[in-house]
């Protein structure tokens, strides 16, 4: 069979994916809006049973890890060779949507399939991975699973407490997870002949552009910020504007600068604060305390360096101005990663053998890919998103869309097995 041919036989079931979409999308926080299934919930707890139910139905040999991680191995022929891992996530973020990560997961489970029924064997074993807790949450720490995997996780990380106190290696533990052995069973570099995800763009640039298929050249760095505020209470009604020490205005101010200092980046950069608490809120009492969560993130890892360094020192120079006093706490999160060229030329070369349209592009979101890129070759695909809108509810890929993203991640993994 030639390589064309080959590649074409393994079209995907398109019915067979929107199935597996809609019934893993069914497991859901019911009091929660959107599609909200965080870590460690129950939800998500009865979303792995039904991904393992699909990946032994796929005919994985299926097992969950140390590190919480569902893992399915398809043996290839020569099982001393290094082998190759695709797959990525199905927790959300709080009323998220129903594609993120899922497309990734439930595609890759999908390309196992269709290797089996067309008599597909590949050279060397494929690993499907649906990994733990890719999505931020309370604890400050996104990827867990694929952290672990790469050798990442730390007993810092499972040191890092939630709101109410709960440390994350705890967390880990009532859910089942064995966090102490996690931070040992970080696969080897060289174990991997290279790592390819499947993913939703998140973003309205191919949907813009008419183009079918993204293919990523970087992942983005991301730096998160808690900055606290404390100022004076005073009487809301008495105290002249001037002899105030309000700690809500000094924090509201440091939105401000982080927000400029993202719109002036070169290349790519964002920035985002996604909350804001302060104290005592009450409408007759100057706030005497403020908090904000905060985050930038570039592709340009210079100007990420420096636009922390940058707005650390404008927050802490506005909020004395204002008799305030601030303390940065930097959440580091992940750097900035290149995909391997290597990588992205075979998944090039495979769309255009295919016929579909793609376009070269960074990825602004963070990825298990990032983490994974430590130990191995690392590629991605991206499919377009509905008016580039993500972690909301209304978060939409068309079928067809997911299904020309899944042939295309098969036929890369068929042409990285056998190097063609």
């Amino acid at each position: 069979m030639s390589g064309t041919t080959r590649r074409e036989a393994l079209m995907p079931d398109s019915e067979r994916i929107a199935a597996d979409l809609r019934e893993l999308s069914s497991f859901t926080e019911s009091a929660e809006p959107g599609w909200s299934r965080r870590v460690f919930s129950e939800p998500y707890r009865a979303a792995r049973g039904f991904v393992e139910q699909r990946m032994r139905g796929a005919g994985l040999d299926t097992h969950v890890d140390a590190a919480g991680n569902i893992v399915g191995r398809l043996a290839g022929r020569r099982q001393t060779l290094p082998a190759l891992m695709t797959g990525s996530h199905t927790d959300t973020v709080h009323a998220g949507g129903r594609f993120d990560g899922m497309v990734g997961v439930l595609g890759a489970i999908e390309v196992a399939r269709r290797l089996r029924e067309t008599g597909t064997e590949l050279e060397r074993d494929l690993y499907v991975v649906d990994f733990l807790g890719e999505e931020a949450n309370p604890f400050g720490l996104s990827c867990m699973g694929s952290r672990a995997i790469a050798g990442s996780l730390s007993r810092d990380h499972l040191d890092r407490q939630d709101e109410t106190g709960l440390r994350l290696g705890d967390a880990m533990s009532r859910f089942g997870v064995a966090p102490e052995h996690a931070l040992e069973m970080a696969w080897s570099p060289g174990s991997l002949q290279g790592y390819v995800e499947l993913h939703i763009e998140q973003g309205p640039v191919l949907e813009r552009g008419s183009k079918q298929i993204g293919v990523v050249t970087a992942i983005a760095g991301i730096e998160r910020l808690l900055a606290s505020f404390s100022g004076r209470a005073d009487h809301a009604g008495t105290m002249p504007m001037a002899g105030r020490q309000d700690a809500l205005v000094a924090a509201a101010s440091a939105v401000l600068t982080i927000e400029r200092e993202a719109c002036g980046a070169p290349i790519h950069g964002v920035s985002t604060t996604g909350r804001i608490e302060s104290s005592p809120g009450s409408f007759n009492i100057v706030p005497d305390e403020a908090r904000i969560w905060a985050e930038m993130r570039s592709i340009d890892a210079s100007w990420l360096q420096g636009a922390k360094r940058r707005v650390a020192e404008r927050i802490a120079a506005e909020a004395s101005d204002r008799g305030v006093d601030a303390v940065l706490e930097w959440l580091n999160d992940s750097e900035t990663v290149s995909a391997t060229t290597s990588v992205q030329d075979r998944i090039a070369g495979a769309a255009d053998d295919l016929g579909f349209c793609w376009e070269a592009m960074p990825s602004g979101a963070g990825h298990d890919a990032a983490h994974i890129a430590a130990i191995a070759p690392m590629g991605m695909i991206f499919v377009p998103s509905a008016g580039g809108r993500s972690h909301v509810p209304e978060e939409f890929t068309d079928v067809a869309d997911i299904a020309r993203g899944v042939h295309l991640l098969a036929a890369s993994l068929v042409d990285l097995d056998r190097g063609n």
